[in-house]
């Protein structure tokens, strides 16, 4: 590869995030540099992290780290340690000598004050919360791949798990309950749930039942463009199922048949009454 998108680092980091969500439980979906991706897009979005890269904005993509407050230097800096990170990695792959990888601790605290930014400057579920930490290296962490990984980079293997809850305690800023995402009515009514059903659930229900949705539609729900493809997969429904058709092609010849011949006959009246 002969150019990237701001650093090798980056470019590679997007690049295998997108080749592996299909794999959610592989190894490279799980690998540190798709980790990251998956946290910032947990800060961020998935548009705001990888859509840069599709239309080549370097630009547009730091203007989107600083969006809760994060500065334009520390943008800089974090790119730089995650630039680092992999160069330390390429080196001890490739030579007998290998170096201690300080950048996967400071990778992980840049992240983490990017979350605690959006935290302070916006509104963040417990949902969000709960989600975040457990995507870090800590002992703590649901995934075995990360747990193992962080004892083998590290000699503290608390030490992303205790800046994490102490900046977290020092943010001083309340939860807020999560919110419910609804969908396009209609697609509730092809599942036979009614919008008074939806609305009786809490967001982890409705979270659900809008899974079932994507799953109807074969929509990827990690999709960017996840809604509006799904108001365009309901409307070609509606088109489809509002086709005068009998699904016979002999009887569909006969239905077109009689109503040319009642359009005729009621030209032929209309013409006798006007005469």
């Amino acid at each position: 590869m002969n150019s990237f998108f701001i650093n090798d680092a980056l470019t590679k980091a997007i690049d295998d995030y997108q080749k592996s969500y299909t794999n959610q439980q592989g190894v490279l979906y799980n690998s540190f540099l798709v980790v990251v991706v998956r946290m910032l897009i947990n800060i961020y979005s998935e548009l705001d992290i990888v859509n840069p890269l599709s239309i080549s904005n370097e630009e547009l993509f730091k203007n989107n780290l600083t969006k809760y407050g994060y500065t334009k230097n520390r943008v800089n800096l974090f790119l730089e340690n995650l630039r680092n990170y992999y160069r330390v990695e390429e080196y001890n792959a490739h030579n007998t000598t290998k170096f201690r990888n300080d950048y996967f601790i400071i990778v992980q605290k840049d992240l983490i004050d990017m979350f605690i930014a959006k935290r302070n400057n916006y509104q963040v579920t417990e949902e969000e919360t709960k989600y975040f930490y457990e995507l870090l290296y800590t002992p703590s962490s649901p995934n075995p791949l990360r747990v193992s990984f962080n004892f083998l980079m590290t000699d503290n293997a608390l030490e992303v798990d205790n800046y994490f809850k102490t900046q977290l305690a020092n943010s001083g800023k309340k939860l807020i309950p999560e919110e419910k995402h609804y969908l396009n009515i209609k697609a509730y009514e092809l599942l036979n749930y009614s919008m008074d059903d939806i609305r009786g659930m809490d967001s982890k229900g409705v979270d659900r039942v809008n899974t079932q949705v994507y799953d109807y539609f074969k929509i990827r729900e990690n999709a960017i463009n996840k809604d509006y493809l799904l108001d365009r997969a309901i409307e070609a429904l509606e088109r489809e199922n509002n086709k005068v058709t009998s699904g016979n092609g002999f009887v569909d010849i006969l239905l077109v048949l009689s109503i040319i011949a009642t359009a005729g006959m009621l030209a032929s009246i209309l013409a006798f009454i006007v005469f």
